[in-house]
């Protein structure tokens, strides 16, 4: 009997990052990819947003296998909420599996908890009776891979992220051998990544750090330091590469920076010799032009470690910036962080310090442009072909570069799909659907899961604006105000125009509490959402601003 399939995602379509693919072969649960998102400046106080995984619980004895592609949080973080939930075998090479128990365990929890099968990057194993291969492909973390699951229709090959490139580092290599042989069997759909699908020709070698700064850090007569993203191992063993050639140390920053590099040490990666090697306490020992001062952190913490040392306020007070240093950022910001990443930059200058400052145009991160897109799907050649992994443009771009291509794909068999949507694909062809499928965003609030909804951030926001707490006593018996009114503005209004502003909100306060009073049957908390409506509304039109707004209305007898 032939198999059906359900290929629907949880998260990563028209959003960066929150990764979850669900395969289901024929009941079968396959769960491919199950990462973070960042939260925006909406989201004051949230760490991570992770998918909604009712479905997964719904159906936790039908899931058969986890397949972690790589080692980005933002295709495998959230695993460490959900598994206690939804246990299963985790398939995922060992350096996958390594990144995943460091954030784990950063995020105090069990890393002991998972049932791990550790892969090699390229490998052919089953599960369930069912045929699975990896393939390694290049990415900006070591030991990533795409994926292929056998069916009696054909295989579901999903890319991951990848890029077209034979003249990288061992562990970065993009293993086309092993793609070309998946090419020889029947290829039924195929996901690919869309982040780079706008992008003309190859993103190699545009990702590469070496030809940006190498002269830069040779040459350099003090320090040299080099902020990098923690994912991106690539980069960073090229700054390891570099000083190793220049005969310089590379230092770590601070602790962090000493774990990412002692992790990816112990699988194999980031082998820096011993003489190159000095720890933090050495720096003021060493001259100047020996030394790299490696700095490491995730988007925005990144930026405020950045910030903290250009304006001297960082807790080591042994590295201070000077004019005789030169500093390389090396973390391009995306919109989510432009703000903090301008901030940093500015402080840099400031210090008197040579700047390198990276854009995006310059350095690329290690995603499939167009011209590698079209050579992984004239290879497989799909019958249908589904763009995963961006923005809703990202995906459009994507699936405009599968219609270009002349090998069958038309506007009946390339799907785009949103978070929820189902592609069921049997005998009888291909059809885009919408079940219900609960999806959504879960908020991790410290070791909160899910306990930070909507009004919570509202009022987070609002608090960002400032406070207005605004109190009175009132007699029930007596009808009449007893003590008070008394109003109190914090955060959000300049001192010199805080007396007028205060004066027309307490003449609104007072005349609501009197309204209140005078009803015949009033009630309190009538009385108090009357008094945050009508004070609210004053404050927004003489201001343009929304704080909270807290009445503190006290009744006695």
């Amino acid at each position: 009997m032939d198999d059906k399939i359900r290929i629907v995602a949880l998260g990563g379509l028209d959003e960066d990052g929150k990764n979850c693919i669900l395969v289901d072969v024929s009941g079968d649960l396959y769960v491919v990819g199950c990462g973070i998102r960042y939260p925006d400046r909406t989201m004051p106080g949230i760490d991570y947003v992770i998918p909604n995984f009712d479905y997964l619980r719904e159906r936790k004895k039908d899931v058969k296998a986890y397949f972690l592609l790589q080692g980005h949080e933002d295709d495998m973080g959230a695993i460490a909420y959900i598994y206690q939930d939804v246990p299963a075998p985790v398939y995922a090479s060992q350096t996958t599996i390594a990144m995943l128990k460091a954030f784990t365990k950063a995020v105090s929890l069990n890393p002991e908890m998972y049932d791990f099968r550790p892969t090699k990057p390229t490998s052919t194993f089953e599960v369930g009776g069912r045929k699975v291969t990896f393939f390694h492909t290049a990415h900006n973390i070591a030991d990533s891979s795409g994926l292929a699951i056998s069916t009696s229709l054909g295989n579901i090959v999903i890319t991951g992220d990848f890029v077209v490139e034979n003249n990288a580092k061992p562990g970065f290599l993009h293993d086309m051998e092993a793609v070309a042989k998946l090419a020889e069997e029947k290829t039924l759909v195929l996901l690919a990544e869309s982040k780079y699908a706008d992008k003309p020709g190859y993103t190699a070698p545009h990702y590469k750090l070496a030809p940006l700064v190498e002269r830069t850090v040779k040459d350099a007569s003090g320090r040299v330091f080099v902020a990098l993203f923690s994912s991106n191992s690539y980069n960073i063993a090229e700054v390891l590469d570099m000083a190793v050639s220049s005969r310089k140390k590379v230092i770590p920053y601070d602790k962090e920076t000493q774990d990412v590099l002692a992790t990816l040490h112990s699988c194999g990666h980031l082998l820096l010799p011993k003489e190159n090697q000095a720890p933090l306490d050495d720096v003021r020992r060493l001259r100047d032009d020996e030394e790299v001062i490696l700095m490491l952190g995730v988007g925005q913490k990144l930026y405020s470690k950045i910030a903290l040392l250009a304006a001297g306020q960082n807790e080591d007070k042994r590295l201070v910036l000077g004019a005789n240093d030169t500093f390389i950022v090396a973390a391009p910001s995306n919109d989510n962080t432009e703000l903090e990443f301008t901030d940093a930059v500015d402080e840099l200058y400031r210090t008197g310090a040579k700047i390198v400052n990276l854009s995006r145009k310059q350095l690329l991160k290690m995603h499939a442009s167009e011209e590698d897109l079209k050579m992984m799907i004239g290879l497989l050649k799909p019958r249908y072909y589904i763009p995963v992994k961006g923005f809703y443009k990202d995906l459009l771009d994507n699936a405009e570069v599968a219609l270009s291509m002349g090998i069958k794909l038309n506007h009946q068999n390339v799907f785009l799909l949103e978070n929820g949507n189902s592609v069921l694909l049997d005998q009888t062809g291909g059809r885009l659907v919408d079940e219900g499928i609960t999806h959504g965003d879960i908020m991790i609030d410290g070791i909160g899961v899910g306990d930070v909804g909507s009004n919570v951030l509202s009022d987070r926001q609002k608090l960002a604006e400032g406070v207005v707490i605004l109190g009175v006593t009132v007699s029930r018996s007596k009808k009449a105000i007893v003590a008070g009114p008394d109003v109190q503005m914090r955060g959000f209004v300049y001192t010199r125009d805080a007396e007028a502003i205060t004066r027309e909100v307490n003449k609104i306060f007072l005349s609501s509490v009197k309204d209140g009073l005078e009803d015949k049957d009033y009630k309190l908390e009538t009385m108090k959402q009357t008094v945050y409506e009508r004070c609210l509304r004053a404050i927004r039109r003489s201001t343009g601003k929304e704080p909270m707004v807290l009445p503190l209305i006290i009744e006695v007898a």
